[in-house]
């Protein structure tokens, strides 16, 4: 397959992908921004009103931190049984397994641009303004989307040699969601202990990115998002040229079981 190919392939196949989900729901597309708003309502309730939040702005700050987490969540979890789970599929193509993977995290990826022009529509009726500095959102984003897709390739690749990777993606995404400032402000730590969770936790900085440019227009460490922009590009492909040198035993694996 060429290049226009495979990434026709991942448009189409996500895209179908969506269209079924969507049909066997009553609400059909409109959970793609229910779900999310459900999830930030709990969260509130928790936080803001039986933990008595001293932030003003809580509602805001919660929104621009658990929203983008939804799609590295999402994107993980849905990516882990993307190759085990497509037995027919391997059985019957030598569909490369990496696009399988590309094709799930699409499907989110969708879905997380209706969650974006919702929170965008949401900060300006509170009175954030609208101006050129949020396009850096854009380089926030593909940040992002390296990052989530790097892991996702991982998990899916792991799940394969045993189902047990599942859970514990489930469970790091959990420890990923109290240890990347969802609800807490990182900037309240010291400078080195906030350089610290910067360091070893990306998602943390990429979430306070989010914030510093939506909700203080504030500016933003560039030279390290494109530090991660390059490292988590520069994994993403050589996981995929691993997964391709290794297209049979991984399918031979997944058809074993």
């Amino acid at each position: 397959m060429t290049l226009k190919e495979e990434l026709r392939f991942i448009d189409l196949t996500a895209r179908m992908a969506l269209r079924a989900d969507a049909s066997t729901l009553v609400l059909g597309y409109v959970w793609w921004v229910l779900e999310p708003i459900l999830y930030v309502a709990v969260f509130y309730l928790v936080f803001a009103v039986i933990l008595d939040s001293p932030r003003a702005d809580f509602l805001s700050f919660l929104i621009i931190g658990k929203l983008p987490f939804q799609w590295f969540s999402g994107g993980l979890n849905s990516c882990a049984m993307s190759i085990s789970g497509a037995q027919a599929l391997i059985g019957n193509t030598s569909i490369p397994k990496s696009l399988l993977v590309f094709s799930k995290l699409q499907q989110v990826t969708y879905k997380q641009v209706a969650v974006f022009a919702l929170m965008a529509i949401y900060l300006v009726t509170q009175g954030s303004q609208l101006s050129l500095s949020w396009l850096w959102v854009l380089l926030v984003a593909l940040a992002q989307y390296f990052f989530t897709a790097t892991f996702a390739i991982l998990g899916a690749v792991a799940v394969c040699y045993a189902r047990d990777f599942a859970r514990l993606i489930q469970m790091f995404t959990i420890f990923m969601m109290f240890t990347s400032g969802i609800f807490w402000d990182v900037r309240v730590l010291g400078p080195e202990m906030q350089a610290l969770i910067f360091a070893f936790n990306p998602l943390a900085f990429l979430l306070d990115s989010y914030r510093q440019v939506l909700l203080y227009n504030g500016a933003i460490d560039v030279a390290r998002l494109m530090l991660l922009i390059g490292a988590f590009s520069g994994l993403c492909a050589i996981l995929m040229i691993f997964v391709r040198r290794n297209e049979t035993r991984i399918a031979l694996r997944v058809l074993s079981r």
